[in-house]
């Protein structure tokens, strides 16, 4: 029985996922090297600062501590010009349909991501009242894939671990799910989120019964 579906944000229920890579790339950029896409999938699910230390790493570059905060604050500026001009356009197919679904049925909806800024996205396109709870970057402190984030939405809604379930597109937050003792989801390819107990390319056409029916 599952009492409650736990999403991921980013390249769950919105696409942002461009918007961090255009506002990290500004940053290694402005660093002195280039940043890639390719470089880009090994942030995802990743904290703020994780993310900056592994972008560091691929420009062989180090900062000192006031130089590396002044670095994640010139991001999340950047990333915040972008999404303060989003709306519900870049909500993913199929989503907003699903999430209806869900509450129909009685399930509890919680946001977990490491996003700090979560609300605010949510708010924008317009689905922050479809949650009854939201857990983002400013409610933890351990990054995917620790399960912390996902077992702090749970309790936010009092439904144990094991009746809940995880909408992830990272492996990182696979692992996060599968750490907390959760049914996971993967939204994505086999070779990155192999892990999960199913696999979906997206919520276009699926509902919440078709995916319990799936889950073991």
């Amino acid at each position: 029985m599952i009492d409650c579906c736990i999403f991921d944000l980013d390249g769950v229920i919105v696409d942002t996922a461009k918007y961090h890579y255009l506002a990290w790339k500004r940053l290694a950029t402005s660093l002195g090297f280039d940043f890639t896409e390719h470089d880009n999938e090994r942030l995802k699910g990743v904290s703020r600062v994780e993310s900056l230390k592994i972008i560091l790493s691929i420009g062989k570059t180090e900062l000192a501590p006031a130089a590396f905060e002044l670095a994640l604050k010139n991001k999340n500026d950047w990333y915040l010009d972008y999404i303060n001009k989003i709306g519900a356009e870049e909500i993913l197919p199929g989503v907003s349909e699903f999430l209806a679904g869900v509450r129909a049925r009685g399930i509890k909806t919680t946001l977990g991501s490491a996003s700090k800024n979560a609300r605010l996205i949510l708010e924008r396109i317009g689905l922050v009242d479809q949650f009854d709870a939201i857990v983002d970057g400013n409610s933890v402190t351990n990054a995917k894939p620790d399960p912390e984030v996902f077992l702090t939405a749970a309790r936010a809604v009092n439904v144990a671990p094991e009746r809940c379930v995880v909408f992830e597109d990272a492996a990182a937050g696979v692992e996060a799910a599968l750490n907390a003792h959760m049914k996971c989801v993967g939204i994505g390819s086999a070779d990155v989120l192999g892990k999960a107990h199913i696999l979906m390319p997206g919520f276009a056409g699926v509902d919440i019964d078709t995916v319990l029916k799936r889950l073991p």
